[in-house]
């Protein structure tokens, strides 16, 4: 993060009690624009593991851990402690420390995460009997349509000759696996391809600047 920094222009800060003490302006501001992080020609997608870390993903793809700054701004990340995904012993310790408050006497957070409720779905799945195709579509309820969705299995016949079979059921998520999901959905993030940093750096040093 240092040499990230470095590219910062110098400001004059002053305060009642500081007079004209040279700093960075930090607030200075560089991003990318959407259509250029749309543009596959530029980037590609990238699984993050569990050992990878900004500054590894830096130095694996750009030869140096100090282009970090690229990875994160790249994908809108602000905060790499909560929007980057967390390594599993991570996690759990996460988990334990948010909902350690709603936990019994001598339960974990993560145990109360696992036996509660934390989303009730409708799930609709539609299979194509000629073809095999399934497609599954959850809508999330309240507790109360949750109690009332009964269980269904009907055949219907398109004006085509065709028959899909409707099946509702209903399913529920518990804290812990909404933690889960929502941490595995931060793993896809874009990398920019490596023949474009040196001019992404030029540009940024020209617009910090």
């Amino acid at each position: 993060m240092s040499k990230y920094f470095n590219f910062f222009p110098q400001t004059l800060y002053t305060t009642d009690t500081i007079s004209g003490d040279v700093v960075k302006n930090i607030t200075a501001r560089f991003s990318f624009e959407e259509s250029f992080k749309e543009n596959t020609a530029v980037c590609y997608e990238y699984d993050v593991q569990d050992s990878d870390t900004p500054e590894i993903i830096a130095s694996k793809f750009y030869g140096d851990s100090e282009r970090h700054w690229i990875v994160l701004m790249f994908n809108d990340i602000n905060d790499p402690q909560f929007d980057w995904p967390m390594d599993y012993r991570t996690l759990i310790s996460f988990i334990d420390e948010k909902y350690k408050n709603q936990a019994n006497v001598g339960q974990s957070g993560s145990s109360w995460a696992q036996s509660n409720v934390h989303s009730y779905y409708k799930v609709e799945t539609r299979t194509t009997l000629s073809t095999n195709t399934v497609s599954i579509n959850k809508f999330q309820v309240d507790s109360n349509t949750y109690s009332t969705i009964v269980a269904t299995n009907n055949d219907v016949v398109l004006s085509t000759g065709g028959t899909i079979r409707i099946q509702i059921s209903k399913e529920t998520q518990s804290y812990y696996n909404y933690e889960m999901e929502l941490n595995e959905s931060k793993r896809k993030i874009k990398l920019l391809k490596q023949e474009f940093v040196s001019a992404i750096e030029e540009e940024f040093r020209r617009v910090i600047r």
